[in-house]
Formats: structure tokens, C-alpha cells, sequence
């Protein structure tokens, strides 16, 4: 067997990579990683020399070692196969001196598709293996309720619930989320936010009262959001995909350095960087870029992560987050996987809303983790002025990454772009000058200044019905669960 994940908090109990897959979360509350991640190093001719189907079998291969390569394939074929609308999954795009990585072609128009495609795939396998069901709770800041609907859709022996907290996303997020279709979907606004919602799934998965009531139908409770392994690998593949095109189009030579400016708020899309780093993906800098709600910057700059400060709603709703999972990963590779000390600050957090770092970890960190953040005003100027420099529409989130990036002294620079501008039509219109008050309208008027026409799934979302109208108090959501369960899993 291959038990090499383990706990952030706990380095004793050894599982597989399905087993990490269909469990999401440790039951001692920590993230599962392999501790001897830096061992795997890939090798970049290889990458460079396949496509992106293939590069993710290759990547995956390496993180998720009790999959069989024909399991692997399968998967990656099923996710990849006629799902995005560019045949080249992430494309490259020069835009002034920056080259934008574009995760936004896949069905939901947001970077989460590119592993939401995939997670699904992965955990019906792991749960072959095990005999088991699923129940997956999500959380979500607004594109990863979307694309784990979709990627979860009548999904054999899997149920997805999705909590959103409500008017706190995009109107085209909200109505990408309520117009969902499928036999085994759910559906639930939340009162309060973000961090809310997730602290409270978090809990859910270790609730025993659940835990029972699941275990009652053979089901697993687990997550989608990027918490679960099997939601993060996915996303490392994009990171060789950016490096692999520079150099196929002669702007770097094979082994050269470049930097990466990663708009973030959970900490998961830059930590895969992290972790192609660690696998020998050449990186001079990552360059963590925050929105008003820059805990982020403060904790990379300080070494002190503070929740404790106004939640600010934004126009970059999907990075608006003051509790960062995934940072917890990163504290246990820095620390050399010293699961003590990781648990130490996890439980300072959980109880003051608070931690701070050794300053030697913090140089170590720096080393190689830049930081910067732009609020909503700074943001838009962005949009209009790279639009009016360079004729490309950038979205509210893809802006901040763009500006950390342009701003920067390091290049080449890879800015990740992560969600389609026409998810915040109206945002992105007014940014360039142009007023409307309908979201769907907005969509329909951003065309005239867009390379591209309004993605198929987001043009249609007008005339679909809203199917999913509940909107819960966060104290709710464990009775909810608990209903939906027997409802969808009852014989």
C-alpha cells in the first residue's frame, strides 16, 4: 500500500492517496500532505515535450501513487476531453509585459474547473476502491460552488452540498449556483460570510452526531474545496503548463527562472505553485496578490496572521477570505513537516483569532514568497488601464494578480488569470468607462469590447429557473445536511 499522506497536525496516522481523496479532511482537523514531496522530481524535457492530457497523467502519476496510470488516463480523458473551449486547457497571452495564464475556458468560466473537472473523476475511483458514497459539503467564495455543482452533476454514489454566503457573491455567481441542475445537488445561502461558512463545514466533517447519521448509509462526508489533495494536485499541472509554453515559444531556455503572481485569498491556487516548486518547476518568486481583505500580505510581511479585522466585501468576491486553509500546508514544509508547531498556531487561531511565525521561518518564507494587494478602486483603474494600453479585458480578481505582477521587478512574469471578465460584466464595464445596470445585459454590451463572446454557460443563465431558493443561518446547516443525507442516500 501506498500510505504516504499524513496529517498537518499529526504525523502518526499514514493514509493513500484515495483515502486522502474521499476523506478530504483528518479527523484531528489538519490537511493531508506527503511529507516527502520534494523527493518527486519531474523532469522538464519530458514536460515540455507533451501536451497538457498528458503532462497531468505525468504529474499525477507522481503525487497520487495508488492510481494505476490506465485509472489516471481515464480520469484525465473524462475531464479534459471536450470540456474547455481552448484545446490547450490554460493558453499563454502576452499582455504588455506580462504573459496572463488563462484558467477560464473550462464549463463554469473560473479556474476551479480545471481541477473540478478532475476531482470528481479521481474520487469515483477512490470510492470504488473503498466500497463507500459521498457527501461533498463546499463552502464557497463564489467560483468554487459552481464548478463543483457542475463537476459533481449526477455523479454516480456522490451528493454535493454547496453553501454560499448569501449577497456576498456576484449576481452571475449567485445565478450560476441557484440554476443548477442535477438529481444530487443541494444548494444553500448562508447568513453571514465566507469564513463563516467554511469554519462551520470544517466543523461538519468532524462532527460525530453527522458523522453517525452518514455512516448509517455508507457515506463519507468530504470537500471539494481546495482542503481535499485531491483538488489541489490538479492545479500544479497549469503552473509546468505556463512554464513549458515560455519555453516552446523561445522566451526562456530550459532550466531558466521565472516568477509567478498568483491572486489568492485561501492560499490553494499559489500553494500548487508551491508544490511545483518543490518538484523542480524553476521559480525565481511567487508573488501572493490580495484585494482589500489583505491578511495575506500582512501575515507575509509581519510574519503575524490576524483575522481578527473588518470583513470587506469586494468586487473580487471569490478572494474575499480572512481564514487562509491552505497557509497551513505551506507552515508544514517550511517547518520541516513539523506537525507540532503546526498545530500549535492552527490552535492559537482557532482560539484568538491569531498566530505569529519564528522570524527565521519568516525569512525562509520571504525567500521566496512576495506580496502586495490593491483595493477596489485601485483595482478598476487597473482594468481601465490596461484595457486602454493594451486592448485586453482582465477581471476583477485576474486585475490584482496583474498589477502585483506588472509592478514587480522579476520577469518573465506569469500573472494567473482566474475567471472569465464576463462573470463580473458590469464590474469590468464600469471599469472601462460604460454604465449598466442589468448583470445580464452587462454581459451582453461587454462583447463589444472582449476578444471573445459570453461563454455558452454563462449566456444562457437568463432564461434558466432558480432552483435552489433556501437561505439558512449557519447554525442550520448540520440539521440540513443531516436531511439531505437520508433524502438523497435512503434506500
Amino acid at each position: 500500500m501506498h500510505e504516504v499522506y499524513e496529517s498537518t497536525r499529526n504525523r502518526d496516522r499514514k493514509i493513500t492517496s484515495k483515502q486522502a481523496i474521499f476523506e478530504g479532511i483528518s479527523p484531528d482537523g489538519g490537511l493531508y500532505v506527503w511529507p516527502e514531496l520534494a523527493q518527486v522530481q519531474l523532469d522538464l524535457t519530458t514536460i515540455c515535450k507533451q501536451s497538457y492530457q498528458e503532462n497531468a497523467v505525468y504529474i499525477l502519476h507522481h503525487l497520487l501513487p495508488d492510481f494505476t496510470k490506465e485509472e489516471l488516463e481515464q480520469c484525465v480523458a473524462n475531464a479534459y476531453g471536450n470540456t474547455f473551449s481552448s484545446p490547450d486547457i490554460t493558453p499563454l497571452r502576452k499582455v504588455g509585459d506580462v504573459y496572463v495564464l488563462e484558467l477560464f475556458h473550462g464549463p463554469t468560466s473560473a479556474f476551479k474547473d480545471v481541477a473540478l473537472t478532475l476531482l470528481p473523476q479521481l474520487m469515483s475511483v477512490a470510492l470504488r476502491s473503498a466500497h463507500q458514497k459521498a457527501l461533498i459539503l463546499t463552502a464557497t467564495s463564489g467560483d468554487t460552488g459552481k464548478a463543483a455543482l457542475a463537476g459533481f452533476q449526477d455523479v454516480k454514489d456522490t451528493g454535493i452540498v454547496v453553501f454560499y454566503p448569501d449577497h456576498k457573491v456576484s449576481q452571475v455567481q449567485y445565478r450560476q449556483m441557484v440554476t443548477q441542475r442535477g438529481k444530487n445537488v443541494k444548494v444553500y445561502g448562508v447568513k453571514g460570510n465566507f469564513d463563516d461558512a467554511q469554519s462551520k463545514v470544517k466543523e461538519l466533517f468532524l462532527d460525530p452526531d453527522l458523522r453517525e447519521v452518514a455512516a448509517k448509509y455508507h457515506v463519507r462526508l468530504t470537500s471539494a474545496n481546495s482542503i481535499n489533495i485531491g483538488r489541489l494536485v490538479p492545479q500544479i499541472v497549469y503552473y509546468f503548463e505556463a512554464y513549458k509554453q515560455l519555453v516552446n515559444q523561445g522566451v526562456i531556455q530550459l532550466g531558466d527562472k521565472i516568477s509567478y503572481s498568483v491572486p489568492t485569498g485561501n492560499f490553494g491556487d499559489v500553494l500548487a505553485g508551491y508544490y511545483g516548486y518543490l518538484m523542480g518547476l524553476p521559480v525565481e518568486k511567487f508573488y501572493v496578490a490580495s484585494n482589500a481583505n489583505h491578511v495575506l500580505t500582512d501575515f507575509l510581511t509581519t510574519g503575524i496572521y490576524d483575522r481578527n479585522r473588518e470583513f470587506i466585501q469586494t468586487i473580487s468576491p471569490s478572494m474575499d477570505i480572512l481564514i487562509s486553509s491552505n497557509l497551513e500546508r505551506l507552515l508544514y514544509y517550511v517547518s520541516n513537516c513539523d506537525a507540532d508547531f503546526v498545530k500549535g498556531c492552527m490552535d492559537e487561531l482557532a482560539q484568538t483569532g491569531k498566530y505569529q511565525i519564528p522570524a527565521d521561518l519568516l525569512k525562509k518564507i520571504q525567500s521566496l514568497f512576495d506580496c502586495g494587494y490593491i483595493d477596489d478602486v485601485q483595482t478598476k483603474a487597473v482594468i481601465g488601464k490596461t484595457y486602454q494600453e493594451t486592448n485586453e479585458i482582465l477581471d476583477p480578481h485576474s486585475a490584482i494578480g496583474y498589477e502585483i505582477g506588472k509592478a514587480a521587478k522579476e520577469r518573465p512574469m506569469v500573472t494567473l488569470a482566474t475567471a472569465s471578465p464576463y462573470k463580473f460584466a458590469q464590474d469590468v464595464l464600469d471599469a472601462i468607462g460604460v454604465k449598466e445596470a442589468d448583470p445580464m445585459q452587462a454581459m451582453k454590451k461587454l462583447e463589444d469590447y472582449a476578444h471573445e463572446k459570453t461563454p455558452k454557460g454563462l449566456a444562457e443563465l437568463n432564461d434558466l429557473p432558480i432552483l435552489h431558493k433556501d437561505v439558512i443561518s449557519i447554525d442550520d446547516m448540520k440539521q440540513d445536511v443531516a436531511n439531505y443525507i437520508e433524502e438523497l442516500f435512503h434506500d
